[in-house]
């Protein structure tokens, strides 16, 4: 929230990557909250119930939040790219109208590509338990309770997950750090190689973090559901928490913007008594 206040607040940062940023701030809050609420009420009273239709929202809103989230980091890698690579057209190429696109896009899209699955889920007309394996309701607990076929639920979330979530982005990401890479690699100074390279590094180890995590949560094989739960925790819990960390502690923009306005409220707070 203090990222996202920040970003709004201060006019140094009214630029694409700051935009982008505001809105995976958003995400970061919004997936967090569609999941650990409950587990902090049931820690409070005890109440781990929940209806069907309650968990189908959840199931569907995590699924869109966490790809929402996949898609805001690509057009990052799409801004760093034209930030690197195209520097004397950034401001032509990543212009308001762009950026608002590449979001709304993100938005829209995230909200819809999850539908499939979940309307799948819908149609499970018989479970083993009432009891799910887990800390929120996540297609892999469904499934394993489910005790009807679900070799097309299974079908459409492995050729879906491995299409939507991994290759698409995964491969825009990595295509465009590979003309980065090659671009860093063509400038002779060594501070400007240095001075490159940090510009990204943040949005690199938020990519790199995340998708480690997906990867260890829905791709490697695991027994029982024991592992797969705490992988869901970090990449639900954790991965919201380090995003605005990092890019707050390795980005010089935001802590030089937290101090202006640290001191112009002072200022203010002085003036006024």
């Amino acid at each position: 929230m203090s990222l996202l206040l920040l970003v709004c607040l201060d006019s140094h940062l009214h630029t694409p990557m700051y935009f982008f940023l505001a809105n995976l701030s958003i995400v970061d809050m919004t997936s967090s909250t569609v999941t650990l609420h409950k587990i902090i009420l049931t820690f409070l009273t005890g109440d781990n119930k929940m209806t069907y239709l309650a968990c189908l929202a959840q199931s569907y809103m995590f699924g869109s939040l966490s790809g929402h989230g996949l898609f805001i980091l690509t057009a990052m890698g799409y801004d760093r790219y034209v930030a690197i690579c195209r520097p004397l057209n950034y401001n032509i190429i990543m212009n308001y109208k762009i950026c608002l696109l590449l979001v709304s896009f993100c938005w829209i899209f995230g909200f819809i590509q999850v539908v499939p699955y979940v309307l799948l889920i819908s149609k499970i007309s018989c479970y083993s338990s009432n009891v799910i394996d887990h800390f929120c309701c996540d297609l892999v607990p469904f499934m394993a309770i489910a005790c009807s076929d679900i070799t097309i639920l299974e079908s459409v979330t492995v050729i879906q997950g491995m299409i939507i979530y991994i290759f698409i982005p995964l491969l825009l990401t990595f295509t465009s750090y590979i003309f980065i890479i090659r671009t860093i690699m063509k400038i002779r100074s060594s501070i400007g190689r240095r001075k490159a390279f940090y510009t990204c590094s943040s949005h690199l180890t938020v990519i790199l973090l995340l998708y480690m995590t997906l990867i260890l949560q829905y791709a490697i094989p695991a027994n029982g559901l024991s592992s797969k739960k705490i992988f869901s925790l970090i990449n639900t819990a954790m991965v919201p928490i380090l995003n605005p960390l990092i890019y707050s502690l390795k980005n010089k923009d935001v802590k030089t913007a937290f101090i202006r306005k640290i001191r112009k409220w002072k200022l203010e707070i002085f003036t006024a008594t």
